[in-house]
C-alpha cells in the first residue's frame, strides 16, 4: 500500500468571498516561517508514527501541494519542500505530483520551478469563465489569462490540468454557466471539477447570504433549485463530451482519475502537514489487537497557532466508525461501495446497515447490484443526507 503526501499551503492574493478554507493574505516573511516549519515537521513524521503506533507505507505515490496558492511561493521554497519531500519518503516512479495554482499566478520561473521539481499535474482555480462573476468573488484572473496558463502548462510539458468550476456564484444564469462548461471542454483539459457554492458561516458570502443581506454580490446567488440544474447540466455536459464523472464532483477523461483524491474516499493512507492538514495513516498491529483501525492527525486551523504549537490532535478510529466512513466516503464514488469487500474486512458488523441500505433505496436515492450500491443521480444531489444516514448512535455503532 502507497502513501499520499498534502501539503497545505494557505497563502492567497486575495481571500475569495465564498472560501471557507484557513487561508488568508500573508506577508512574503511569514511565508518562509511557515515553509521552514513545514520542513520540521517533515523530518519529524516518522518519530511522530512511532510515537503513536502508526503503520507509515514506505513508498510515495502522489504529493498534492493545496490551499490558498501554493504557486505563490517563491522557487526556492518550492524546491525546498519537494527536496525535503523526495528525501523522507521513497516517491514511485509514476508518482501524481500535483499543485493547485490560481490563473494569474504562474510566472514563468514558477512554471520552470514546477517542471523541475517534478510536478506532471496542476489544479487551476478558475471556478468561473466568465469575468464578472469571477471579480464578483474577489477572483483576480480572466478568462484570458486562464487559457493563457492552460497553454503555457502545455508548452512547458505538463498535460495533466485540472479546472474547478463552482456552480451558484452570484451573477451566474444557466447562459453563462453553460458557457464555463464549453470553455473547459474546449480547453481541452483531461480533468474537471464541479463543485455547488456552499452556503455556511465560515465564508464572508455564506453569512451575508444567511442574514439576507446585499454586500459580497449575495442578492445575485442563483437559488439553490438554479445551482442544482447547474450541476445537473454540468454531469451531462462533461459525460457528453468524453469527460466522464467518476465521483460526486470530478469528472475525468480515462485514465486521468486523481490518484490522491481517490486515496481520501478509498480510505487509502495518506499523511498532511501544514495549516488545518489531516492524515489518516493504518493503526499498527498492536492497536489493531486493540480494536483500533486506523489512526487520523489534525493540525490547527489557525496559523499563529501552528508556528508556535507543535501539537497534533490524534485521534484513533475504531473498527465501527472505519466501517462508517466506509460507506459514506466510498459511496461518494460513482462506482459505489462494494459490499463483498466490506463483508471480508468488517464481518457480520455489516448487516446493521442492511436496514439503512433498504430505506435509501426505497427513496430512490441509491441503487444496488450484484456487486453492491452506489448513489442515484437524485442521491448525488441529496448526497450529504444519504451519508448522515450511515453515521450511527455511537452507543449502537459499538455492539
Amino acid at each position: 500500500m502507497s502513501l499520499g503526501i498534502y501539503i497545505s499551503v494557505p497563502f492567497c492574493r486575495s481571500k475569495c468571498t465564498y472560501c471557507n478554507f484557513a487561508s488568508g493574505v500573508f506577508s512574503a516573511g511569514q511565508m518562509e516561517g511557515y515553509v521552514d516549519r513545514l520542513s520540521q515537521d517533515l523530518a519529524a513524521c516518522r518519530d511522530l508514527a512511532i510515537k503513536h503506533d502508526a503503520d507509515i507505507p514506505a513508498t510515495c505515490d502522489s504529493m498534492y501541494l493545496g490551499g490558498g496558492t501554493p504557486s505563490l511561493l517563491q522557487p526556492l521554497q518550492l524546491e525546498k519542500l519537494f527536496f525535503i519531500m523526495r528525501n523522507e519518503f521513497a516517491v514511485a516512479g509514476d508518482a501524481e505530483i500535483t499543485v493547485e495554482c490560481a490563473p494569474g499566478t504562474l510566472r514563468d520561473e514558477v512554471v520552470a520551478t514546477l517542471v523541475r521539481c517534478g510536478v506532471n499535474r496542476v489544479s487551476l482555480g478558475v471556478q468561473s469563465f466568465d469575468d464578472r462573476e469571477a471579480r464578483s468573488v474577489a477572483r483576480l484572473h480572466t478568462r484570458e489569462t486562464t487559457l493563457h496558463d492552460i497553454a503555457r502548462l502545455r508548452d512547458a510539458g505538463i498535460q495533466n490540468i485540472n479546472i474547478d468550476l463552482i456552480a451558484g456564484l452570484p451573477h451566474q444564469t444557466a447562459a453563462s454557466w453553460s458557457d464555463s462548461l464549453d470553455q473547459a471542454i474546449a480547453s481541452g483539459v483531461p480533468h474537471v471539477s464541479v463543485y455547488m457554492l456552499e452556503v455556511d458561516e465560515d465564508s464572508r458570502l455564506g453569512r451575508e447570504l444567511i442574514a439576507g443581506g446585499t454586500k459580497y454580490h449575495a442578492h445575485f446567488v442563483p437559488d439553490e433549485d438554479a445551482t442544482a440544474e447547474f450541476y445537473i447540466a454540468a454531469s451531462a455536459r462533461l459525460e457528453a463530451a468524453g469527460i466522464r464523472q467518476y465521483e460526486i464532483s470530478n469528472f475525468a477523461r480515462p485514465g486521468f482519475e486523481a490518484v490522491h483524491n481517490l486515496k481520501y474516499w478509498t480510505r487509502r493512507p495518506y499523511l498532511g502537514f501544514g495549516v488545518d492538514a489531516h492524515s489518516m495513516v493504518p493503526a499498527s498491529q498492536h492497536l489493531r489487537a486493540q480494536g483500533v483501525n486506523a489512526l487520523r492527525f489534525a493540525t490547527t486551523d489557525s496559523y499563529d497557532q501552528f508556528l508556535n504549537s507543535p501539537e497534533w490532535r490524534v485521534d484513533g478510529i475504531s473498527q465501527a466508525q472505519a466501517l462508517e466512513e466506509a460507506f459514506f466516503l466510498g459511496l461518494r464514488l460513482n462506482r459505489g461501495v462494494v459490499l463483498n469487500d466490506l463483508r471480508r474486512e468488517f464481518g457480520a458488523a455489516l448487516d446493521q446497515y442492511e436496514p439503512i441500505l433498504r430505506e435509501l433505496i426505497a427513496a430512490g436515492l441509491l441503487s444496488r447490484d450484484e456487486n453492491g450500491v452506489k448513489l442515484t443521480p437524485r442521491g448525488r444531489l441529496l448526497s450529504n443526507e444519504v451519508f448522515e444516514k450511515f453515521i450511527l448512535d455511537p452507543i449502537t455503532a459499538e455492539k
